[in-house]
């Protein structure tokens, strides 16, 4: 089900980046969540800079590149996990393509598992036993 969208200026950065990011976030996505990695889904969605604006200036007028992430998890995953997730997806931007720190945005949707569809099939259905287990260790008091 982990699915991540990192929304990139065209142009801003090589296409070995690109790769590097993918299979770094797809690699982090499967620690943070003790998901399988075939289980995991990476897309760079890619923006002309004059499709970009940044504090109200157009990227391809000057303003950085500055990036926003998507994280989709299954409802009902720890709020550690996901701001861990989140945490972890800014640092490989800041460390694979150099962007400024303060500039990274992003943010952990979660989606019911009822309307998650795998192979066709409602996520609430597919991977019940693991949506209920982890609802049981969300309520545990550590």
């Amino acid at each position: 089900m982990p699915v991540a969208h990192f929304h990139l200026v065209d142009g801003a950065y090589t296409p070995e980046q690109h790769r590097e990011l993918l299979t770094a976030a797809s690699r982090c996505y499967s620690e943070v969540l003790g998901s399988p990695l075939e289980r995991i889904r990476a897309f760079i969605v890619r923006y002309h800079p004059d499709d970009v604006a940044v504090a109200g200036t157009v990227v391809g007028a000057g303003a950085p590149p500055a990036l926003y992430f998507t994280a989709i998890v299954l409802a009902g995953r720890p709020a550690t996990q996901r701001q861990e997730l989140a945490a972890r997806f800014t640092d490989l931007i800041v460390d694979l393509l150099g962007a400024q720190r303060s500039l990274v945005r992003g943010q952990i949707v979660e989606v019911d598992p009822a309307n998650w569809a795998i192979a066709g099939t409602a996520a609430a259905t597919t991977r019940a036993s693991e949506i209920a287990g982890r609802a049981g260790a969300a309520k545990t008091p550590s």
